[in-house]
């Protein structure tokens, strides 16, 4: 099974990704990696600190000669803003943080919370859903997040385009949207939360084309690939609402305007679809938990930053008097990252899903593995 574990403070000295269950044979490409990691640190409305940091990616085990070995990868990135001995401790928690919980679940401080919860450590995984994604790579499956809503303006996205022009757009954008024409407006927006002192949430997607069918099962609740993608993506700092195709929408409507009619096209069986197609994909490519040889969507809810310039109310927790809350170093709107970060967790999901239902000794093992299987269900 792969799997993996983060380790690192905020402003401690590093950021540690360990990945288990990681196939041999792979050739790293270290360059996509720290490509993604700045991509992160990126998009408008980012604070000073994505100016001290230049994430880069350093392999301390698992690898030899940028091939994996099939042991435990060890994945670092340094922190150059190191000053967490150096801190005060706060006294007035942040509404919106795990400050006043963390503080009393650990009878602790404020400090040792939020240098952990804060989204610094998304930092590796970005870096263990990057490596993943280039794995998914090798059996033509692509990943990609941007951003469709910022602060309650809608970006829309033309479906017709490639994955190479999504790419495309997305990485001209100073927001990470598919949607150009919007950009100003967007960064007018963000300018103006920055000058009244508040900020702004928004709405990721991420789309996983080239999936195949019955990656994740309908077995076990708790082995459903949807609910594997639900838990990884509502774990990443700030999000609260997550959905798979039309998602809520689903409720509003009858069943005849939700679900997608199935359709046979001989001339596709050789695409993963195997030729079922679909005149709509409601379900976000997923039925069952399982994959169903249509495009994966999924979207995040991200809320507003809860540091706010304009500190809401809160208290002193020594005295226990009214006070307005601590102020800390932060982003006004960090949606556009959280695009990236969302982009990435979900590959390492369907990274992990691919090899429980391939194998994952080796890739050029899970490659006939995969190609047996494509070939079965076609005579299928």
């Amino acid at each position: 099974m792969l799997r993996y574990w983060t380790s690192g403070e905020s402003h401690g000295k590093t950021m540690i990704a360990l990945v288990d269950g990681f196939p041999a044979g792979l050739k790293v490409d270290s360059e996509k990696i720290n490509r993604d990691l700045k991509l992160r640190q990126g998009g408008y409305g980012r604070g000073k600190r994505q100016q001290l940091e230049t994430d880069q990616v350093e392999f301390l085990s698992g690898t030899w000669q940028e091939t994996t070995l099939g042991s435990p990868i060890s994945m670092q990135v340094i922190n150059r803003d190191y000053k967490l001995e150096r801190l005060k401790e706060l006294d007035r928690p942040r509404p919106g943080h795990g400050d006043l919980t963390g503080a009393i679940k650990y009878l602790g401080s404020i400090r040792g919370v939020l240098e952990r919860a804060s989204a610094r450590e998304s930092c590796v995984r970005v870096a263990a859903g990057s490596l993943a994604k280039q794995l998914l790579s090798e059996f033509g499956i692509n990943v990609i997040g941007y951003v469709a809503q910022l602060g309650g303006i809608d970006l829309p996205i033309e479906e017709a385009l490639s994955f190479e022009e999504k790419v495309a757009i997305r990485d001209q954008s100073e927001i990470y949207s598919l949607c150009l024409e919007k950009d100003q407006e967007v960064k007018d927006l963000i300018d103006q939360s920055a000058s009244d002192g508040d900020t702004l949430g928004g709405i990721l997607e991420v789309r996983v084309e080239g999936l195949p069918f019955g990656l994740g099962t309908h077995a076990q609740w708790d082995r459903k690939l949807d609910g594997k993608l639900a838990q990884a993506v509502m774990a990443v700092q700030a999000i609260k609402g997550v959905e798979i195709g039309m998602g809520f929408e689903s409720a509003t409507l009858p069943g005849s305007k939700v679900h997608d009619p199935i359709q046979y096209d001989a001339s596709r069986s050789n695409e993963p679809s195997l030729g079922y197609i679909r005149p709509s994909n409601n379900a976000g490519g997923l039925e069952a938990g399982m994959t169903n040889g249509q495009p994966l969507v999924i979207r995040a809810a991200k809320k507003p930053i809860a540091t706010l310039r304009k500190p809401l109310e809160s208290i002193n927790l020594e005295t226990k008097e009214a006070h307005t809350a601590n102020y800390e170093r932060s982003d006004v709107c960090a949606v556009s990252a959280c695009g990236i970060i969302i982009e990435n967790v979900v590959a390492f999901e369907v990274a992990t899903a691919f090899i429980d239902k391939f194998g994952g000794d080796s890739v050029s093992e899970m490659k006939q593995r995969y190609d047996l299987f494509m070939k079965m269900a076609r005579e299928r």
